[in-house]
């Protein structure tokens, strides 16, 4: 079961909490969520108790982004460990959560390894359930620090690219601390810029049709005092045109082991307008991001979001109404086309960042060889 409770600053201020944090009060462990689906409006904490809840958090958008998505993945096995459920179960349920970021898997995968492992030197239910937990925190700490390194990289390939500084990036979803367990990954490199001096201005789309860029890149741009402004999806096209993007800056969900890039729908046509108006394209993500046993863009499994998500506008302060409770929009019956993600070929992009560095140009031989760095590193 899941419960609520609102923690704001009294002027309404943001009060810095958390993405996400591990609690153990008297009762029991929990998962603690900032709940993703309330911000701008407020900061708004999700507590889940187990791993259901968090199923039910991560498929209602209260939790996303790929990285957080693996985080909050391990952790729910490491709760299901420490409540005494089936871990297994549990395991398999939060990897089938959302099929496409495969983050999640990742981080299931890890914290379950960890808990078997410890059952089978030991059975003890216990010490399993706390090196569940300890991979899960482990895991917290290495997205942490690929974070910080993924925005080195990123800002010293914008210097590269576009020398002088004076940055205007263009940015698609929410890519910041939102969706990580440290700065983000594409919204980390534009705040690396900003920090610098280096960024002239952020341009942020607003995302349709749950406008996670309107709510929370702009969110988390205001915080920083950035400079930026907000664009509907379809103004990205005049923009481009009247010269006024120098880089095009997006996360990912999914990296096939061809370089294709699964991100929020609405990526493809950007990389498409940058091509054409000779922008880079450029995609940051950690390591656990690429999927070497996805083979290319056609084998990456998209996900089919509800219609009434397109077919009503939803916020905090609307009148529930619809279907999906929210306004509608569209008349009653409407069929809504609504994939969460499209995919963006290998030669759209011109660099994938990771904490191991950059691939440019984006070739199959190139990411195969980053990963095998990677985990040589690990080891």
């Amino acid at each position: 079961m899941a419960d609520q409770y609102a923690r704001s600053g009294e002027d309404g201020r943001p009060t810095g909490i958390p993405a996400i944090r591990w609690d153990e009060p008297p009762e029991g462990p929990v998962l603690v969520l900032l709940d993703q689906t309330r911000l701008p409006a407020e900061e708004v904490e999700l507590v889940c108790t187990d791993a259901s809840a968090l199923v039910d958090a991560i498929r209602s958008l209260a939790v996303r982004g790929a990285p957080l998505l693996g985080i909050a993945g391990a952790y729910g096995v490491a709760l299901a460990a420490a409540r005494g459920f089936d871990v297994d179960e549990a395991a398999r349920a939060l990897a089938g959560a959302r099929p496409t970021a495969v983050n999640l898997s990742v981080g299931v995968r890890r914290a379950r390894a960890a808990h078997r492992d410890a059952m089978a030197k030991g059975g003890d239910p216990e010490q399993a359930a706390g090196a569940a937990l300890a991979a899960a925190r482990r895991l917290h700490r290495e997205d942490a620090a690929a974070s910080a390194r993924m925005a080195a990289h990123g800002l010293a390939l914008l210097d590269e690219l576009l020398p002088g500084g004076g940055h205007r990036i263009l940015t698609h979803c929410n890519t910041g601390a939102l969706v990580s367990g440290g700065e983000g990954t594409a919204f980390a490199v534009a705040l690396a810029a900003h920090r610098e001096g280096r960024l002239r201005r952020l341009w942020v789309d607003e995302t349709r049709p749950l406008l996670q860029g309107a709510r929370l890149t702009a969110y988390e741009a205001a915080r920083n005092g950035m400079a930026y402004t907000l664009l509907t999806d379809n103004a990205a096209g005049s923009l481009f045109a009247a010269g006024e993007v120098d880089a095009v800056l997006i996360g990912a969900d999914r990296i096939a082991a061809d370089g294709s890039v699964a991100n929020k729908v609405g990526s493809y046509p950007l990389a498409v307008l940058a091509r054409y108006h000779h922008v880079p394209f450029i995609v940051v993500a950690p390591v656990t991001t690429v999927d070497p046993d996805t083979p290319d863009g056609a084998s990456i499994e998209v996900e089919q979001r509800p219609g009434f998500e397109v077919t009503e506008i939803t916020s905090p302060q609307a009148t529930k109404a619809g279907a999906g409770g929210g306004i509608p929009v569209a008349p009653l019956g409407t069929q809504a086309y609504n994939p969460a993600f499209d995919v963006t070929p290998p030669e759209l992009v011109t660099a994938i960042v990771t904490e191991e560095g950059a691939v440019s140009p984006v070739t199959a031989g190139a990411l195969a060889e980053l990963c095998d760095r990677s985990r040589q590193v690990t080891i």
